[in-house]
């Protein structure tokens, strides 16, 4: 007779991004995971990757999950876009929220669609902006968002409106959603006005972004679902396949 086992394995999570008591975010991400790791049971180990640390593919390796925090601008935007990259093509969960958002667009954008665009804050000039500054910047405001059933962001959240609170000046042109979704990407939530603010790639086991900030919504009490959803994605790679075992 076989049975199932589950060996229990330590999580490792990458926060990416330039740490700064300055950032909100930075301050309460770290007592959410471990909230969600008691809850869960299982123990996510944090590490904080710094963007200037990352100079290639080998310096994610190790990893069972990327979460691009806020703070933009980056101070190496190429460590985010490769961290990003890393996440998508290996299968590994990945959350971006704000910032992270925006660069997992950017990282989509050049490498899978070959567009040659840029992020507004970074290149005020350039010719092609994926990423502009929005006509009304949310900084520190609350902004209905609605999920669109079926997808990652639905089985996390649930589908239909949420409020959600915001602290961003840049989104997504909404000249460049035909160009993004037509090689895959969905966009699995958006504002009232049809505005992208949530965006994710199916078949992957977890690789979501969004506009808004669920970290700010969240305390050690309460996590915000789409956190937890991608916490639990982190946990599963970490735990690997089952292994069969005979009694």
């Amino acid at each position: 007779m076989n049975a199932t086992e589950h060996r229990p394995t330590a999580a490792r999570l990458a926060l990416v991004g330039d740490r700064s008591r300055l950032v909100q975010a930075h301050t309460r991400i770290p007592a959410l995971i471990e909230a969600q790791s008691r809850l869960r049971r299982s123990r996510i180990e944090v590490y904080w990757l710094a963007t200037t640390a990352i100079d290639g593919p080998e310096s994610l390796d190790g990893f069972d999950g990327l979460w691009a925090v806020p703070g933009s601008p980056y101070r190496n935007e190429a460590g985010v876009v490769t961290a990003i990259e890393w996440a998508r093509t290996n299968e590994v969960p990945f959350l971006g929220t704000c910032g992270g958002f925006q660069y997992m667009l950017i990282e989509f954008a050049r490498h899978v669609c070959q567009l040659d665009v840029e992020h507004a804050e970074l290149g005020p000039t350039a010719k092609d902006q994926l990423i502009v500054e929005m006509a009304c910047s949310l900084l520190g405001e609350e902004e209905t968002v609605v999920v669109d059933g079926g997808t990652l962001a639905a089985s996390a959240m649930g589908a239909g409106p949420s409020t959600e609170r915001f602290f961003c000046r840049y989104g997504l042109d909404p000249a460049y959603v035909e160009s993004l979704t037509e090689r895959g990407l969905v966009i699995s939530g958006r504002d009232v006005t049809g505005d992208a603010r949530v965006a994710e790639l199916p078949g992957h086991p977890f690789f979501v972004g969004a506009l808004f900030q669920p970290e700010l919504a969240s305390d050690p009490s309460w996590v915000h679902p789409l956190i937890a959803g991608f916490l639990g994605a982190v946990c599963a790679r970490a735990a690997g396949p089952v292994l069969e075992v005979a009694n």
